[in-house]
């Protein structure tokens, strides 16, 4: 009985706590809606974004160009209401804002403020690429300014009317590169087993554990297709400012002989190259822009709206949303990021959740076409497969798939993109990479050197304990590691080869692990058509029999509640963009930033059966 009334008070004072923990979080819960509702009531009060009657739209990217942005869509407007946000800038969001402004009355010049710009695919500056081109047809000019240019910044500067560079700025045309840290030495000092298997002589994800430098292998492959990311790039920028190939080569080939002409003045450099047409401080650049939109009186500046108070004010007549019903209804599943098990959210593809959002368009009835938007180098094999058989689902059951690659559908990214009846690529999309590769690290050695701690023990056969990182591992069980990877490999050479009707030699001969662009992979009959997502899209409309259809974006759909945050957090988040300033990054916070993104990488090796489907192809 007394054991019993224990019990019972035990819990009794357990729910208490609970109640008081759950009370705590509805209190700061309530406490942090009534300041949004504060903010949104100001906002409002401000009467929302306005567009003025004649002024400029201001485009400028922060951090990476992605064509999904990462983490939960909730906390993500949260933190970018408290500035946290993780830098990344939407892609649709840049093509509904030039679009629309390209038709809109009271916009008269277009801006590129380019001086955060941070990554971005040569596949996605193209798309944008072919919207800016558009944008000049209209008659509209286009201004680029920036205190220094990169090459992803250049390029998009490069279409623009006018470039301006700071007196003291420089515009650095940094090739294509990829280069990794490579730990093969630190490991041996260390005493670790880093057991690899894998198969695929160009399976190079694996080399920096392996290794000391880059194999000749992926020295080859590498240079071959940054090479013809380059040779695009290049000439892509010299048609846009009326140079040779020639001149830009020169301009990153002979810089030194080049700066000593200019005195060392980097600015001076850019504009005798060509790549700029005026040296001009901030506010010589600013009066520039009052001459073509007039000046505020209150700012004094220059006439202007920024991108997110313009989509914010366009509404529901976004260009994206411009959308009539058709004969039917085509769903765009995004699947961005590292490949993992599980439901994952946005940013990374979630073997359950991506599933999920193909099979609920699968079940949709008025659904006759899937286009699965890839941009992703793998990860997981188990998850690709997961998805892959999803796919293979819809198939069976009479939708149409079509895969659109982005700027790398490789490895796991081609894996998942297998089933379907047609596979669209850029010319400059990095993918292939077919290969399988899996990793075992133990850290025995170093335990007894260092602390003279030894494992030992017994169990009721050898497999008890073989898997424990404390152990050396037994060599059976490598080998039967290296079997399943090997097994593995030639399921994704099935898959391949049934999807492209090739043998299987045909197939493994191009395979190996082997990066190659959207060019070469269409020649060697890896993907169907060269062409982007509006493309993609058209075609699976025509192969699904509808003359037109309605295009729908497959999202995890958020709770009531959910949805009523986001609105709010959202709204508050553009009214106070204005009035934030973005922390300048420093050398020790990109140090640091390097190495959280190894220990992220190796975090997210979580395939249940230790394979991996991953190129790891990421340029610099």
């Amino acid at each position: 009985m007394e054991q019993r009334a224990r019990g019972g008070w035990r819990g009794g004072l357990s729910a208490i706590f609970r109640g008081v923990d759950t009370a705590r979080r509805l209190v700061f819960n309530l406490i942090f809606l009534v300041l949004l509702v504060v903010l949104v009531s100001l906002a409002l009060g401000d009467k929302g974004p306005q567009v003025p009657d004649k002024g400029a739209l201001v485009i400028s990217p922060v951090g990476n160009l992605v064509e999904q942005l990462s983490g939960d869509p909730v906390q993500r407007a949260v933190d970018k209401l408290t500035g946290n946000e993780t830098p990344e800038t939407l892609m649709l969001d840049l093509v509904d804002g030039i679009r629309a402004a390209k038709d809109d009355e009271r916009i008269q010049v277009l801006v590129l403020d380019l001086d955060n710009l941070g990554g971005a695919g040569l596949t996605k500056l193209q798309v944008l690429r072919q919207e800016l081109q558009a944008f000049k047809a209209s008659g509209k000019p286009i201004i680029a300014t920036a205190d220094n240019y990169t090459r992803n910044s250049y390029y998009l500067a490069s279409l623009a009317d006018e470039v301006y560079l700071h007196t003291m700025g420089l515009a650095v045309l940094e090739g294509y590169g990829r280069y990794r840290t490579y730990h093969k030495e630190g490991i041996d000092r260390l005493g670790l087993d880093w057991n690899i298997f894998k198969v695929g002589t160009y399976k190079s994800a694996v080399e920096p554990y392996m290794r000391d430098g880059m194999s000749e292998a992926a020295m080859e492959a590498n240079q071959e297709w940054m090479g013809d990311l380059w040779t695009s790039y290049v000439a892509d920028v010299a048609a846009a400012r009326g140079l040779t190939q020639d001149q830009i080569e020169a301009y990153t080939e002979d810089v030194v002989r080049l700066m000593a002409e200019a005195d060392g003045d980097t600015a001076r450099l850019a504009l005798d190259a060509g790549l700029v047409d005026t040296l001009a401080h901030r506010d010589e650049v600013r009066s520039r822009l009052i001459e073509l939109v007039g000046e505020d009186d209150e700012s004094h500046s220059f006439h202007q709206v920024g991108l997110a108070a313009y989509l914010e004010a366009l509404g529901e007549e976004r260009p994206s949303r411009q959308q009539e019903d058709g004969d039917g209804t085509v769903a765009l599943v995004v699947a961005r990021g590292t490949i993992l098990n599980g439901s994952q959210p946005p940013g990374t593809i979630g073997g359950d959740s991506t599933a999920s959002l193909i099979r609920q368009a699968r079940h949709d009835e008025d659904v006759k076409a899937i286009v699965l938007r890839v941009d992703s180098g793998g990860g997981s094999a188990f998850a690709s497969e997961i998805i892959r058989r999803e796919l293979a689902l819809a198939r069976d059951e009479g939708k149409k798939v079509v895969v659109s690659m982005g700027t790398v559908a490789a490895s796991g990214g081609y894996w998942i993109s297998t089933s379907s009846d047609e596979i669209w690529a850029s010319p400059n999309t990095i993918t292939g990479s077919i290969g399988i590769f899996g990793m075992l690290p133990t850290y025995q050695k170093p335990l007894a050197k260092y602390l003279g701690t030894r494992v030992d023990g017994v169990g009721t056969n050898w497999m008890a304990g073989a898997l424990r990182a404390d152990r050396e591992i037994d060599p059976r069980l490598a080998e039967i590691f290296q079997m399943g990877i090997e097994r593995g490999y030639e399921e994704f050479l099935a898959r391949v080869s049934e999807a492209r009707n090739m043998s299987r030699d045909d197939v493994d001969a191009i395979a190996q692990g082997r990066v190659w662009s959207g060019a070469d992979a269409y020649d060697l009959g890896l993907v169907d058509q060269l062409g982007d997502l509006d493309q993609a899209i058209a075609s699976a409309i025509q192969l699904a029999g509808m003359e037109t259809a309605k295009v729908v974006t497959m999202e995890k759909e958020l709770e009531w509640g959910d949805r009523m945050m986001l609105e709010m957090t959202s709204r508050a988040a553009v009214w106070l963009a204005p009035h934030m300033s973005r922390p300048a990054t420093s050398l020790a916070d990109e140090l640091f930033a390097m190495v959280e993104e190894q220990r992220q990488m190796l975090s997210r090796f979580d395939d249940p059966n230790g394979a991996y489907a991953h190129c790891l192809c990421e340029v610099e």
